[in-house]
């Protein structure tokens, strides 16, 4: 890598820092960008510099969104009383796709890793608490996958909900999940089991 033009380099460090590429396959994507036609190549980076531009948080589930609040929480036909807490945008939109859950949706924003640095400060745990002080919620489904972390996780909820807020309702998804599965692998039909059969903690 020390050998290849500065431009090109700066490049490849740039991508090399995106979850999941390597030097690698960062020069590949480098590479493939430089056989574009330049209009191409602009295409792309306007689309980046829009979706920067673009996008928000919703203030109510933390969902990214291009309006706030989000289609999701503005829907008056979903249950407000069952609130569904998931790690990413990548586990609500598989429940979204499996069209099986018409409650609404808080966004923790990861999961407690605390090997990796991860602490209960780097979650959305504020924007919860203020969702189950309005007193709509009765009961919160916590969707967070079978992993180490998933489990942590949902331990650390639990205690808060039980304690800060004792008469709400906890519950996961049924264990038809396997251990170490990340929520947004999982497929619909098992994702639907998990909702109807899920288990109060």
């Amino acid at each position: 890598m020390d050998r290849l033009p500065k431009p090109l380099e700066e490049v490849v460090k740039e991508f090399s820092e995106l979850p999941g590429l390597g030097p690698k396959s960062s020069l590949r994507i480098a590479l493939t960008f430089l056989k574009w036609p330049k209009d191409k190549v602009l295409r792309f980076a306007g689309a980046i510099i829009k979706l920067k531009e673009s996008l928000v948080l919703c203030d109510v589930c933390g969902c990214i969104s291009d309006e706030n609040p989000c289609a999701i929480c503005r829907d008056p036909a979903r249950d407000d009383g069952i609130l569904c807490v998931v790690p990413d945008l990548d586990s609500l939109l598989t429940i979204e796709e499996a069209g099986l859950f018409k409650g609404k949706f808080l966004v923790l924003g990861g999961l407690l890793a605390p090997l990796d640095g991860v602490k209960p400060d780097d979650l959305d745990v504020d924007r919860l608490k203020k969702r189950l002080k309005q007193g709509v919620v009765k009961e919160v489904i916590l969707a967070l996958g079978t992993t180490k972390e998933s489990e942590v996780t949902e331990s650390f909820i639990v205690n808060l909900i039980k304690k800060e807020f004792p008469d709400i309702v906890v519950s996961r998804l049924a264990q038809g999940i396997p251990f170490g599965m990340m929520l947004k692998y999982v497929d619909s039909e098992t994702l639907r089991q998990s909702f109807n059969f899920r288990q109060r903690l």
